[in-house]
């Protein structure tokens, strides 16, 4: 197979855009150990106009109070995963199986709250942003 062509073809899918957050009892930066502990995790929807917000998550994060990477959240009401205020729709979910596969683990997971901060919220998606994955 040639790597061109894959990532050709790829592209082609399109891909939902999705801030995750965790907690787990410390500030620890990585999500994959966070979710590991705490079997939890929350999805964050970004809308169309927030390529920038997702921008901010491609580092690091850092939290200082009740915002992180300075965008301000409340914590979700089921697993206290952050929830970032300005961001329109959010899930959370309970891990309920756990597939490792060379340098990704997928986590299969059951809804367990869900909220929209605004009504009819567009997603952002991989396509409008520019940006490509192809895994």
């Amino acid at each position: 197979m040639e790597t061109a062509v894959k990532e050709q073809v790829l592209r082609l899918f399109t891909y939902g855009l999705y801030n995750l957050t965790a907690t787990h009892g410390n500030n620890d930066s990585h999500a994959h150990p966070l979710i590991d502990g705490s079997q939890q995790f929350a999805l964050n929807v970004l809308g169309t106009d927030q390529k920038s917000v997702a921008q901010d998550f491609f580092r690091p994060s850092q939290r200082q109070g009740q915002s992180l990477n300075g965008h301000p959240f409340t914590p979700g009401p089921r697993t206290g995963a952050p929830l970032p205020t300005e961001l329109p729709a959010w899930v959370e979910c309970q891990v309920t199986d756990t597939v490792a596969r060379g340098d990704h683990t997928v986590y299969v997971a059951e809804v367990i709250d869900a909220g929209v901060r605004q009504p009819e919220p567009q997603p952002l998606d991989m396509w409008n942003t520019g940006w490509f994955y192809t895994g």
